[in-house]
C-alpha cells in the first residue's frame, strides 16, 4: 500500500502508547484514523491533541475483547469514513502472571484482549476491505515475546498466537489483495505494566496477582522489564516503523535488535532438534 493519503485506518488501543504512536504516524501521512480505546478520558485527550494538528481523526470507545463492541466500532468507522483500508489490532494487556500465581479470570482476560480481539478484528474488518476492493493491510501487535518466551506464560501464549494467526492469514489473504504484518516490539515506553487499570468488571480480580497489585514477589526479569519499559523506545518511532511496514507490506515489523540473539538461539535449538533425528527418519 504505497500511497496512504486518503486511506482509512482503524486502530485499537489508540489512546496511548504504541497505538497512539501508530495513529499519529498514520494521521501525519494523510490517513483518516478511527481511534478506538476502552479509556474514554485518554481517548478524548488524544483526539483533541491530534485535531490541533489538523489530523482527520475520530474516536470510539469499546472493549475490543467483546465481539459485539468491536462490531459496533467497525460500524461507527464506516458511518464516519465510508470504508476502511487499514486495521491495526493493537490493544493489549500484560496480565496473566507467572506460574504459581495464575487464575481463571487472569487467563480469560489476557486471552480475550490479546488474542480474541485480534481474531475478531480479522473476522469483522477483512470482509469490509474485500468489499471495496481497493486493497487493505492488517497490522497486529504481538511482542518479541511472541517469538521467544519470557516469564509470563499467559502473555507469551497470546503473543505466539498473534504471530501464528498473522503468518497463516498472510498467505490466505494475499490473493484477496490484503497484506498482513505482525509487529513484534521490544521494550517500548508504554503503560502496559499498569494494564490492571482497565480490567472490566466481568474479570474482577484478574489482576490481583499482576502488576502493581501483585501478591507474589516480582521476578528479577519483571523488575528488569519494568525499568526497561520506563526507559524504552518512543512509541512515535514505533508508529513511523509501522507506517513504513504498511507501505512495504512487511511480514514482520521489529523495533530494535536487543532480542535478536535470543531468537537466533531459539531457532538453533529447533534446528538441533531436527538434527538429532536426521539419521533416524524412516526411508520410504
Amino acid at each position: 500500500m504505497k500511497d496512504l493519503a486518503g486511506k482509512v485506518a482503524f486502530v485499537t488501543g489508540a489512546a496511548s502508547g504504541i497505538g497512539l504512536g501508530i495513529a499519529t504516524a498514520l494521521a501525519q501521512a494523510g490517513v483518516k484514523v478511527m481511534m478506538c480505546d476502552i479509556e474514554k478520558d485518554a481517548l478524548d485527550k488524544a483526539l483533541a491533541d491530534l485535531k490541533k494538528t489538523n489530523a482527520d481523526v475520530d474516536g470510539v470507545v469499546a472493549d475490543v475483547s467483546l465481539k459485539d463492541q468491536l462490531q459496533a466500532a467497525a460500524d461507527a468507522t464506516i458511518e464516519s469514513f465510508g470504508k476502511v483500508h487499514i486495521l491495526v489490532n493493537n490493544a493489549g494487556v500484560g496480565g496473566g502472571g507467572r506460574y504459581g500465581e495464575w487464575s481463571q479470570k487472569g487467563w480469560d482476560w489476557t486471552i480475550a484482549v490479546n488474542l480474541m480481539s485480534v481474531i475478531w478484528g480479522f473476522e469483522i474488518f477483512g470482509p469490509l476491505m474485500e468489499k471495496h476492493g481497493e486493497s487493505g493491510q492488517v497490522v497486529s501487535t504481538a511482542s518479541i515475546a511472541g517469538l521467544v518466551a519470557a516469564t509470563n506464560p499467559p502473555y507469551n501464549v497470546t503473543k505466539y498466537g498473534v504471530v501464528a494467526l498473522s503468518e497463516g492469514l498472510r498467505r490466505e489473504l494475499e490473493p484477496r489483495n490484503i497484506g498482513v504484518s505482525v509487529l513484534c516490539p521490544g521494550f517500548i515506553r508504554t503503560r502496559i505494566i499498569e494494564s490492571n487499570r482497565n480490567v472490566p468488571a466481568r474479570y474482577a480480580g484478574a489482576a490481583d496477582t499482576t502488576g502493581e497489585n501483585s501478591t507474589v514477589p516480582p521476578s528479577e526479569f519483571a523488575e528488569m522489564a519494568r525499568q526497561a519499559i520506563a526507559a524504552g523506545i518512543d512509541p512515535l518511532y514505533v508508529g513511523e516503523l509501522v507506517r513504513e511496514g504498511i507501505e512495504g507490506n512487511w511480514p514482520y515489523i521489529f523495533t530494535d535488535l536487543q532480542f535478536e540473539p535470543s531468537i537466533e538461539e531459539r531457532f538453533a535449538e529447533i534446528k538441533a532438534g531436527f538434527d538429532r533425528i536426521r539419521d533416524r527418519v524412516p526411508r520410504h
